[in-house]
């Protein structure tokens, strides 16, 4: 299909304007919706597809966002469909994703060019009650549907947690709940993944907790503190659960959450403890990147490399992995905020993450664990 491809900091996604009849057939419905006597089932989600469970749940629990019942709206939706003659009918965006990375071939023009098809129908992010609507205007207004295109963000190639976030701030309340609200909220929600709300526990404990070297530098979108924050509270949680994650059956063997929830947290407070000291000045400083996002992550995932090798014992950990982190010391100065960037140059925030922990971990002499595929 024709497309248009936009780029946002380090995400690409497409623009593209279909053709009603075959947009909807090129999506699924995961959610029951009706007409005047008619109805369209929702299809069957496989068990291990996360997004669209997730979404069905949401979708299904009317009460617990405040939803119009899909009915009533489908109804609402579809008069307005038969009524509008100079207002268009479709005149927001509807939001698909698929997990697949789909080609994009230019034509000519920077930015526009061809995006392939996925193997499989497009999930509706945000759209889901139009786009039935639409299907039961098409079904008795057939000759409108030359007539009618509908404007479409295409999101691919990404995790379930990208879909999962977007849909709940998209669909969740009126004033959109914001990431990091959402990983406050994976502590109350019964649907949440375990590692998910272990990361949670993790993110709460780094905020609050006085020993901490990050308490009231995570910013929480709400919390009191007028002290100046170093990091999102929806970036760390990412860190930390992709750590977490790939630790997970090592977690549930050890006791699960209960027990391993503090102990996870004492390795990374005593990891941030150490290279507090060792960066000295510079820990804090707004003239240096130590203490700033992509920094920060970098030592997280330095951290889970560490504790791999030596987490035990815990008596004297600082003061061990201080010593360990120390020839850090001398890279102060290639970690100044002015030309930082030229001196880890990359395509987006991503890879310069990815960058300067391996530098970390090779200056620290510190083994980089291989990724664990999808993360």
């Amino acid at each position: 299909m024709l497309a248009t491809q936009i780029r946002q900091k380090d995400g690409i996604f497409y623009f593209a304007s279909v053709p009603a009849k075959e947009l909807l057939g090129k999506v699924r419905f995961i959610s029951r919706f009706y007409g005047e006597g008619e109805e369209i089932a929702p299809v069957k989600i496989s068990a291990d597809d996360e997004i669209a469970q997730f979404i069905a749940r949401i979708e299904r629990t009317d009460k617990a966002f405040q939803r119009t019942l899909s009915k009533a709206k489908v109804k609402q939706l579809k008069n307005f469909y038969e009524t509008a003659v100079t207002q268009p009918p479709i005149p927001g965006t509807v939001l698909l994703f698929t997990s697949e990375k789909l080609g994009f071939r230019t034509a000519g023009v920077e930015g526009v060019g061809h995006l392939s098809e996925p193997q499989q129908k497009f999930l509706i992010v945000d759209g889901q009650h139009r786009l039935a609507a639409l299907r039961f205007h098409l079904d008795d207004r057939p000759e409108d549907a030359s007539q009618i295109n509908v404007p479409c963000m295409i999101f691919d190639g990404r995790s379930e947690d990208f879909a999962t976030e977007m849909f709940v701030i998209i669909n969740s309340t009126p004033t959109r709940i914001n990431k990091s609200h959402l990983v406050d909220l994976y502590e109350r929600v019964s649907w949440a993944e375990p590692h998910r709300k272990f990361a949670s526990r993790m993110v709460g404990a780094l905020y609050s907790e006085g020993d901490s070297p990050l308490r009231y530098r995570i910013n929480r979108l709400g919390g009191r503190s007028q002290k100046d924050k170093w990091i999102l509270q929806a970036e760390l949680f990412n860190e930390l659960q992709r750590w977490t994650n790939r630790e997970w059956r090592k977690i549930q063997v050890a006791g699960g959450s209960a027990k391993e929830a503090g102990r996870y947290y004492g390795m990374l407070r005593d990891f941030l403890k150490a290279a507090e000291r060792v960066w000295d000045d510079a820990w804090g400083h707004e003239n240096y990147m130590v203490t700033r996002p992509v920094t920060i992550k970098a030592m997280i995932r330095v951290c889970a490399d560490l504790t791999h090798l030596d987490a035990e014992p815990v008596e004297g950990r600082v003061n061990r992995w201080e010593k360990r982190l120390s020839p850090w010391r001398d890279q102060i100065k290639a970690f100044r905020a002015e030309g930082f960037y030229e001196r880890f140059p990359a395509k987006g925030e991503v890879e310069r993450v990815s960058r300067v922990h391996k530098e970390l971990a090779r200056i620290a002499g510190i083994e980089v664990r291989a990724a664990k595929p999808g993360s």
